[in-house]
């Protein structure tokens, strides 16, 4: 009678009610019954009693804008239980693109997101020139899980402007309505929104700001007009926010004139750790007045990963170490457990006149530094840092970090919090999750290859916020799945999944959550051209179902390819008899 049916699991159907215990069964990919006892049996019939169900994440901030070409699993958030991603964030992607010009998209990305160029220019098989096309590669692809595009400011300024929009220039009203008019066309082939970056620390390979970082008022207003117009899509903002009144201003006005929603990464700032409170304020008060803007969240600190393998470490600008740089790792560790390389390196200590400070201060943030360790630890309190770490032991800061990177084979971590972490807790962190207009998201799955690995935040929900925290209160697990599936899915106009309910979209995760664990990063070389990426393994996922199907079981993909290219928003469905 039904394809797959789920017995007894304790059902968090994602709506933020109470967890209660529940069948669930499944016909033609969608859900279509709810109920203790549902009679009749599946094709499939999965046990879960003791396990979690709950519906599919909905993953709404990553960057497979390129790995869509090639890995049809969208890891790491299929590992992650995640069955919707949205991508194209912060005003980066592949389209549109002037033919001949692929390699200026390329470098913009590697140097914006830390996805390697030679991945993207093995792994993209070009063959699209406008969005629409762009939409339709993809689509074509087989992938085990859903996937959405917005139209990426960068992209559509190079296109249009050439070079003068690469290096921002200051766009004519004609150039604006021609941006306005592709952006337009990709809203309509089914992009899900538009994104623009306007933060500094955006910068494409070669060191320019990204298109569009300084595109004035008339630019980014002429273009989110066209959200109102088609009636669909989020305007989705990666910004600096300074001036600050001025930025909020803007996308205010962009709200207001189109009823679409803005949303713009709220992070609390080192340099301004109380800015996030007059950001929340702000989003109160533009919403009492009918405005839309809507701060997206994280659920742990942007912070850097820093290890022998990765991007940066303290030691990667030391002459000493350079001389060993180049060699494989297993070769590499060999030398550096030399005590007199090893004396060397940490006595002579590099000279970092005219290197941006921004940079070099976090070589040496020694107090904001802390061995990840296994399990791992993101909320660590000040006891756990290298400096503390280090006077405990009788040895210096470079001393303990230096030995911290050699445990595990060469293969330890160095945690180092750069936005959330203020405070030394996540207390701030938390106060947002909490607003009532905020939205999951800054996850970046599948960017920040060599330095970052947050993919696994939906997991992380589950693991620390709800049943581990120890240094604060804990997040109801049913308000926290609520907010990264149904919140997330319909904040996109996603209105058929997100939801374990008769007629929706039947993307379920059956999970172990007293073994639910998330292993510590580590650095693979899976990408094409044998480049580098970190990534962090789960257990606990016993099933993962996309439109219907079994697509990872027992942490095991299981070749099933449900997966879609979502156009556009989605109705919610009915619910229908099954006969």
């Amino acid at each position: 009678m039904y394809d797959i049916v789920i017995r007894n699991g304790s059902l968090i159907d994602g709506s933020g009610a109470a967890a209660r215990v529940s069948d669930v069964a499944i016909k033609d990919g969608l859900i279509v019954a709810v109920g203790p006892g549902i009679e009749g049996t599946g094709d499939r019939e999965i046990d879960a009693t003791g396990l979690l169900v709950t519906p599919g994440w909905v993953d709404i901030h990553t960057h497979y804008d390129g790995q869509v070409s090639w890995d049809p699993m969208l890891t790491p958030s299929s590992w992650n239980g995640v069955t919707t991603v949205v991508m194209g964030n912060c005003g980066v992607g592949f389209a549109p693109v002037v033919p001949g010009k692929e390699e200026y998209l390329i470098q913009l990305m590697e140097g914006v997101e830390d996805i390697p160029g030679a991945a993207l220019a093995e792994g993209i098989q070009w063959g699209w020139e406008t969005f629409p096309q762009y939409l339709d590669a993809i689509e074509k692809l087989p992938h085990a899980i859903d996937f959405g595009a917005q139209v990426p400011h960068g992209a559509v300024r190079t296109y249009v402007m050439g070079d003068r929009g690469a290096q921002n220039e200051k766009a004519s009203a004609g150039e604006v309505a021609a941006m306005a008019a592709i952006v337009r066309e990709g809203m309509q082939a089914g992009a899900l929104g538009f994104s623009t970056s306007r933060t500094i620390l955006h910068r494409a390979k070669d060191g320019e700001l990204a298109p569009g970082t300084t595109a004035d008022r008339e630019e980014v207003i002429g273009i989110g007009r066209v959200l109102g117009e088609v009636g669909h899509g989020v305007f989705e903002v990666a910004s600096d926010l300074a001036p600050e009144e001025d930025e909020l201003e803007w996308m205010r006005q962009v709200g207001r004139e189109t009823g679409r929603p803005v949303t713009f990464a709220c992070l609390q700032n080192n340099g301004d750790p109380t800015q996030w409170q007059r950001l929340l304020a702000a989003v109160d008060a533009d919403r009492a007045a009918g405005g839309t803007l809507t701060p997206q969240v994280a659920q742990r600190p942007a912070g850097v990963l820093f290890s022998l393998e990765s991007s940066g470490h303290p030691f990667i600008l030391h002459g000493a170490y350079q001389s060993v740089a180049q060699l494989p790792l297993t070769e590499r560790v060999a030398a550096l457990r030399d005590p007199a390389l090893r004396r060397e390196i940490i006595d002579n200590p590099p000279d970092l006149t005219g290197l941006p400070e921004v940079f070099t201060s976090s070589l040496t943030a020694w107090d904001n530094m802390f061995p990840l360790g296994d399990p791992i630890d993101y909320e660590p309190g000040p006891d756990k840092t290298i400096r503390a770490q280090a006077r405990a032991r009788g040895c210096s800061e470079a001393e303990f970090a230096y030995d911290t990177m050699l445990e595990n084979g060469g293969r330890g971590i160095i945690y180092m919090p750069l936005l959330g972490y203020s405070d030394g807790d996540f207390e701030a962190l938390r106060e947002m999750m909490l607003h009532p207009h905020a939205v999951f998201g800054l996850s970046d799955g599948g960017a920040h290859c060599g330095l970052i690995c947050d993919a696994s935040m939906p997991s992380y929900l589950l693991t620390h916020w709800a049943r581990d925290r120890s240094r604060g209160p804990r997040i109801p697990i049913e308000q926290l799945v609520h907010n990264q599936t149904q919140r997330t899915a319909s904040f996109y106009g996603l209105c058929d999944r997100g939801l374990i309910a008769p007629g929706m979209k039947a993307d379920v995760n059956v999970i172990d959550y007293d073994r639910l664990t998330l292993h510590p990063p580590e650095m693979v070389y899976d990408l094409p051209a044998q480049a580098r990426r970190l990534v962090q393994r789960v257990d606990g996922y016993k099933v993962t179902i996309c439109s219907g199907e079994i697509i990872r079981e027992d942490g095991r993909d299981t070749g099933a390819m449900p997966g879609r290219l979502v156009r556009g928003p989605q109705a919610q469905a009915q619910p229908r008899r099954v006969a």
